[in-house]
């Protein structure tokens, strides 16, 4: 497991907040650690889950990812 940051952009609000969680806690090879205003701290199985996957997923949820350290 890698543990990533996601910088994430459109997110105002604990609704935002739980709406990313949401989306990123339905990918299979993804723990979510912490969800924050802005940020998404979370460990992956690059085996299972790859940048595509994540961008795919904050998308899903209305928002966009700006950056992955």
């Amino acid at each position: 497991m890698k543990t990533q940051e996601l910088r994430i952009e459109g997110m105002t609000c604990s609704h935002c907040v739980m709406s990313v969680k949401k989306e990123l806690s339905k990918l299979s090879g993804v723990i979510v650690e912490d969800v924050q205003i802005g940020s998404a701290r979370i460990q992956i199985d690059e085996q299972k889950v790859d940048e595509h996957t994540l961008r795919n997923a904050i998308d899903e949820a209305g928002y966009k990812i700006i950056a992955i350290q």
